[in-house]
């Protein structure tokens, strides 16, 4: 049964990329894509805050340098210190360190925590495997070079939206198994693809009208072409008991809310502390559309209450 409750202030947005006569991010070339969707989250994102602490940074991967951008709330850190490692969305062909910088920028200073953001490469250019390659290469190395971020580092919390929200899993998952120098103490994934052979229920109930279509995320599966049967794209296939205390967010009116609701379902069946927050009558992207839709402000300051409870009982 479709949720048929759409907030008044995302009805306002669906009416007017209804009534646009842009083409679709499905209908032009990657490099366009990636312009649009800039674009885009610079008209409906809430401004970039304030931070003592911005660097543009690069650590080897691969396939070459990876760009990082570090976020801090403190100018200076005196005293260990978890750290956020955030994986763009963008269904690994779009988005980059620009297109999420006001939340990169939001959530240190709402969690008085750094935050490093990884600019993977993407499809098509560089398919599957590379951004996960790419995330798990900066999550380490980030790990192993905390006198040259001027951090010393309790705990890594990888974290991401959409396609990010599968590597910050992907991430979780391999880190289980082969830890890094320093130990992952928690994951939050928001609206993540878990699984890239979903069918039925939220695909099919909101694959039209509600920013992600199925239209885009064909395009986008097209272009990244993943190997469905590895764990690197499917973070489901590992030992989900090993995985970290979780806090894991969908948006009601998302093609991506079941898989979602599955995986966090899996992770209580595992014995796994999980909190599961769904945002309804939202949709997916909700975390770049803040400006424009202020009840999305206040879902992603709910989301940011849970992860704050989640960090203080580890603490604790």
């Amino acid at each position: 049964m479709t949720d048929t409750y759409v907030r008044p202030d995302v009805q306002m947005i669906l009416t007017m990329m209804e009534q646009s006569d842009q083409p679709l991010m499905s209908e032009v070339e990657p490099a366009a894509a990636r312009e649009m969707y800039n674009m885009m989250a610079a008209m409906l994102e809430a401004d970039a805050v304030e931070l003592p602490r911005i660097e543009d940074l690069s650590c080897p991967g691969p396939a070459g340098d990876i760009a990082l951008r570090l976020y801090d709330s403190q100018a200076q850190r005196n005293a260990e210190t978890p750290v956020i490692l955030f994986y763009h969305g963008g269904g690994f062909v779009i988005g980059d360190l620009e297109s999420h910088h006001s939340f990169c920028t939001y959530i240190s200073r709402e969690m008085d925590l750094p935050v490093i953001a990884v600019d993977y490469r993407l499809a098509p250019e560089a398919p599957f495997p590379a951004a996960p390659e790419d995330s798990l290469a900066a999550t380490r190395w980030v790990a192993d070079h905390q006198e040259q971020l001027k951090l010393d580092i309790s705990g890594l919390i990888p974290c991401g939206d959409s396609a990010g929200g599968n590597l910050a899993l992907v991430v979780g998952q391999v880190l289980a198994s082969d830890p890094a120098s320093v130990p992952v103490i928690a994951q939050f994934p928001i609206y993540p693809a878990t699984r890239m052979d979903a069918e039925g229920g939220s695909m099919d109930e909101f694959a039209e009208g509600f920013l992600l279509t199925r239209e885009s995320m064909e395009y986008f599966d097209g272009h990244y072409a993943p190997k469905d049967d590895d764990l690197l794209v499917s973070p489901y296939l590992g030992d989900l008991s090993r995985s970290p205390p979780t806090v894991l967010v969908t948006a009601g009116l998302d093609p991506l809310r079941d898989q979602g609701r599955e995986y966090a379902a899996d992770l209580i069946r595992h014995g796994v502390s999980t909190t599961f927050l769904e945002m309804p009558g939202n949709v997916h992207g909700f975390i770049n559309i803040r400006k424009a839709v202020p009840s999305a402000a206040q879902d992603v300051d709910k989301m940011i209450a849970a992860w704050k409870s989640l960090i203080a009982s580890l603490q604790s």
